[in-house]
């Protein structure tokens, strides 16, 4: 399939959404939007402030995150959103995570989808989400319901990116203490096994191209997201 080359043009300048900043993922991505030449603004919505200051950013606290219309005035005229939000399923009921989960998301996503249809949304699942919504594991069931929820809301497109293990990028304040422990198995699993391993700054580049380019797949994997940090906006040998 060609490059969507009206998508690409009309894409050509990001104004950007990111949430998450304060975790591993968001700050990754942040970071390379604030790197990236295609990122003319970025606006990000957080729990609590991120530390972060760069001529590009502008920064919204919001207590609650399930009631994003409180800012709406503020969200107007961006044209993607990389929604890195999420949260671990260990110790929580279904009821639980699927109100941190979908709830969430959702309650965010509906908004964006109003006031900016010409949006490009991307969100942060995870390797072996559930699109059948019916499997037995349960937060790849609340994660397939939410990437299917996503993808029937107005927005210009959504895609879904379902990274494995993720590789931290040498510098940033926000990795997990025990990707210190795995820093040295990096190497290895790329051997043993590339499909399901990804580095943040391809994760983050990946992103910005499916705002700018767009991508022939809807729901990316690995190799997808590898594939498109590289700077390929069709499937290809990704398979």
């Amino acid at each position: 399939m060609p490059m969507d080359q009206a998508h690409q043009a009309h894409h050509e300048r990001l104004r950007v959404i990111v949430t998450g900043v304060t975790g591993m993922v968001g700050e990754g991505v942040l970071h390379e939007c604030l790197l990236h030449p295609s990122v003319d603004q970025v606006l990000v919505v957080t729990r609590r402030p991120s530390g972060v200051s760069h001529v590009k950013l502008k920064e919204i606290v919001l207590d609650n995150f399930y009631d994003w219309t409180t800012i709406e005035h503020e969200l107007q005229g961006y044209n993607a959103c990389f929604f890195c939000l999420g949260v671990t399923s260990v110790g929580k009921t279904e009821e639980e995570y699927r109100r941190a989960t979908y709830d969430l998301t959702m309650n965010a996503a509906a908004v964006l989808s109003r006031l900016n249809p010409d949006m490009v949304f991307t969100y942060v699942t995870g390797s072996s989400t559930d699109s059948t919504e019916k499997g037995r594991t349960m937060w790849a069931r609340v994660k397939g319901k939410t990437e299917n929820d996503l993808l029937r809301l107005p927005f210009r497109a959504a895609y879904m990116f379902r990274p494995g293990y993720i590789h931290p990028t040498e510098g940033l304040r926000n990795a997990h203490k025990y990707y210190s422990f795995l820093k040295w198995l990096y190497p290895l699993l790329r051997i043993v096994v590339p499909r399901h391993v990804v580095t943040l700054r391809q994760l983050g580049l990946a992103m910005i191209h499916a705002a700018t380019a767009g991508y022939d797949r809807k729901v990316l994997e690995c190799p997808d997201i590898i594939r498109l940090a590289d700077g390929h906006s069709t499937a290809g040998g990704a398979k």
